[in-house]
């Protein structure tokens, strides 16, 4: 393996946690510019829409103090300011994106116990959406006892859902069965319950967890990038783990 001196400008204690960890393994971090440097680990995700760090601060103002031929290390590293660049996008590797939506399942539970005045067992609960972070949420759900319900938009996944001892629902049919929820998390990128739906779900503590929001209204939890905020060290581990794995796998 090539020498490698990552720099870590992110501003988030997973960010930290991942340099730790990584130098435990040997590879090295600097807490500043310089011109050994090889890799420019940030948050994930990284960027602001305007291309500024996620914590703040010029991405471009950054670079400009780097070698040319560093790697950037961080997630949807598709800003054209990055342009030239050797990037190593986290978000877009199919092992981190699984461990992760495991760590946000487990968080989203720690949001949700805090906001319930029941306990989870027999709980009637509806998940909405079947990728990855649904599938977390189901089985964890199910392991506690509770009555899940998963909202899915094809038909083959709801009979795939029944046969694995889940409810099912269209999600073009969510109104007419929100009444009987108590807990709803909200995995789907898409707005799928508007406030007015909502009206129709009392006492119940609703938590979206998607990138975009799919649920809306004054009584919504918006729970995004929970693993950072609520298992840093988590997160950080893992961040870590896929550093050295894809770095492993460039060996080969």
């Amino acid at each position: 393996m090539e020498p490698m001196l990552i720099y870590p400008v992110g501003s988030t204690p997973a960010c930290n946690s991942a340099a730790q960890i990584l130098e435990s393994a040997g590879i090295p971090a600097i807490d500043h510019p310089s011109p050994e440097v090889t890799h420019l680990l940030l948050d994930i995700p990284s960027l602001a829409p305007d291309g500024s760090l996620r914590g703040g601060g010029s991405i471009a103002q950054t670079l400009a103090m780097l070698p040319q031929d560093i790697t950037i290390i961080g997630g949807n590293l598709t800003h054209p300011v990055l342009d030239g660049y050797k990037t190593m996008d986290l978000l877009q590797d199919p092992g981190y994106l699984a461990e992760n939506a495991a760590i946000t399942a487990d968080c989203a539970l720690r949001v949700a116990g805090k906001e319930l005045p029941v306990v989870f067992a027999g709980c009637p609960v509806l998940v909405i959406g079947w990728g990855r972070i649904g599938k977390c949420l189901g089985q964890l759900l199910k392991a506690l006892g509770a009555q899940v319900t998963i909202a899915a938009r094809r038909r083959t996944d709801r009979a795939a859902l029944r046969s694995l001892g889940y409810a099912a629902v269209d999600t073009s049919c969510l109104q007419d069965v929100l009444p009987k929820f108590r807990l709803i998390f909200n995995t789907a990128p898409e707005m799928l319950l508007p406030k007015e739906a909502l009206l129709f779900c009392r006492d119940c503590v609703k938590i979206d967890l998607a990138s975009s929001p799919g649920m809306e209204g004054s009584g919504v939890i918006w729970a995004r990038g929970l693993p950072g905020k609520l298992a840093p060290e988590s997160s950080g581990r893992l961040i870590a783990k896929t550093i050295m794995n894809i770095v492993w796998e460039g060996m080969l």
